[in-house]
């Protein structure tokens, strides 16, 4: 998972690039990226690790521009090379930058035909630089010295006629604007919106969630929809076209379970809200199942489970306390990218107050299920500061199949349900009960009349891939490149030093 935004302003967009992804650190850790456009020229600064880290005052003084995009990104396959940190370039047929959140499920196919009949080279291992390329050969086909917005929307169409899987993306066409677009499934998020100068002015901003547009006081004009592309030309003229018909709008419901923020508003739909509902209608499943249950106190896991943790409690009559302090200086143990890290960081992100615990039956609450390895070990913590028993609820179902769509899943047999009962897990994990949101439950808690999204991409829970192209040999490569021991190779081989980005500054450090 990553996070995306574009910035077409009048003033320099530097600090606004950089607030507005630190709004979305949470898509992404590993690596952070901005490039800035001024006189047709581009500069970048990108590296790894958090926004914070990666940009200086020196980097920041050397993005003058007054448009610009930039990027959080973690890696879906275990790299952490910053060759890989993204916004990528190329300089044909025009400069083009551009950031991707997604996975293209055909990249691999897709490689060998832009090197032999393209005559693109591609320089690392991402998906994000093929999509880059697909896009500026089409606008190359198109052969235009200065690109109406009708060609630049035909390229996309050919772009999506070429590419499959999940992108939500935001490129710069040096010298001619600003573009936009999202898949036909929307499995990505993307919203875009504007604010109005004192000199009557229309500035415009693009991301993936809109708690970055509120942050820089933008108004949401909309959601980019699937199959479409937003185009900002070089007068600052905002044109929209649908590229792709609507194969079928399924977004990623995990972007209401952990992902996004709960003051994003995705696709017309309140992540707060959703996870207000799947906090009822898991405590109607306690109710319905477990009527005489002994809770005496619901305790969320920080912090994305609170939302629902504080609701379902309200709904049992049980009281809601806060049993772990967190400690905001560590990283979110599901990006971390090798299992000894995530379990070393386990105890020193969490803390738990005694008083809590002590004597009490104790219902934990998480968002969900993953590894099983983090709330095994917090488990453990709640019965060692003195909680009588101990019972575990995921406000999303069982996650027994690994993602193709951009999420950093880990390999299928590394999943706690995958293969395993509900008693299995239980043991597993050292809890007395487990309590699963059911998927039929989790789609009605997420869904609203507000919005017109109807179904939703829940192939983790369901193993339904909505692209038609995912096979068993697909997923067992995929298997091999996410599994911890490939992670811990990868980044103990010292290979990725080979790839060097020559727009980076990188060599300052």
């Amino acid at each position: 998972m990553c996070g995306i935004v574009g910035i077409y302003g009048y003033s320099a967009v530097n600090q606004g690039l950089y607030d507005a992804l630190t709004v979305l650190q949470h898509r992404g850790q590993d690596a952070a990226g901005i490039v800035t456009e001024q006189d047709g020229k581009f500069f970048l600064r990108k590296s790894n690790g958090m926004v914070r880290d990666v940009f200086r005052t020196r980097h920041m003084q050397r993005l003058v521009g007054d448009k610009g995009i930039g990027h959080v990104r973690y890696p879906t396959a275990g790299s952490s090379s910053s060759s890989e940190s993204q916004p990528f370039y190329v300089n044909s047929p025009y400069g083009i930058v551009l950031a991707h959140n997604g996975n293209l499920t055909n990249a691999d196919e897709l490689t060998p035909g832009l090197y032999k009949s393209d005559l693109r080279h591609i320089n690392t291992t991402s998906d994000s630089e093929v999509l880059l390329n697909a896009l500026a050969h089409e606008l190359q086909r198109r052969g235009k010295l200065k690109p109406l917005p009708e060609d630049i929307f035909a390229a996309v169409s050919g772009v999506m006629a070429r590419c499959r899987g999940a992108y939500a993306a935001v490129a710069m066409i040096s010298g001619h604007g600003m573009l936009a677009f999202r898949d036909p499934h929307g499995i990505r998020p993307a919203v875009y919106g504007s604010r109005t100068l004192d000199d009557g002015r229309t500035e415009y901003m693009i991301a993936s969630e809109s708690v970055a547009l509120d942050a820089q006081g933008f108004a949401i004009i909309a959601d980019i929809k699937p199959g479409e592309a937003v185009y900002i030309d070089e007068a600052g003229q905002l044109h929209t076209h649908q590229c792709h018909a609507v194969e079928h709008f399924t977004p990623c419901i995990f972007e209401h379970v952990y992902f996004a923020r709960p003051d994003s508003i995705i696709d017309g739909i309140s992540v707060y809200k959703s996870r207000l509902r799947m906090g009822e209608t898991l405590a109607n499943k306690i109710l319905r199942e477990w009527p005489d249950h002994d809770i005496d106190v619901v305790i969320p896991i920080p912090d994305t489970s609170r939302t629902s943790a504080l609701q379902l409690a309200h709904h049992l009559g049980v009281k809601f306390r806060e049993g772990f302090i967190k400690n905001r200086y560590i990283g979110r143990t599901f990006i971390m990218p090798g299992q000894q890290q995530r379990k070393k960081s386990v105890k020193q992100k969490l803390n738990p107050i005694g008083l809590e615990f002590k004597g009490k039956n104790v219902l934990l609450v998480d968002d969900s299920i993953v590894r099983g390895t983090t709330c095994e070990q917090i488990i453990e913590m709640a019965r060692d500061a003195g909680a009588a028993k101990v019972y575990f609820a995921s406000a999303a179902p069982a996650i027994r199949h690994p993602n193709v769509y951009g999420i950093d899943m880990p390999a299928t047999s590394e999943l706690i349900a995958h293969g395993r009962t509900l008693a299995e897990i239980e043991q597993a994990i050292g809890a007395d009960k487990l309590i699963y949101q059911d998927l039929e439950d989790l789609i009605v808690a997420t869904r609203t009349r507000k919005s017109s999204v109807v179904d939703f991409e829940c192939s983790v829970f369901n193993g339904e891939y909505i692209t038609g192209d995912i096979t068993p040999d697909y997923l067992a490569a995929l298997q091999q490149r996410r599994n911890d021991s490939a992670k811990t190779n990868k980044r103990d081989s010292g290979d990725e030093s080979a790839l060097i980005d020559l727009h980076n500054d990188d060599n300052e450090e």
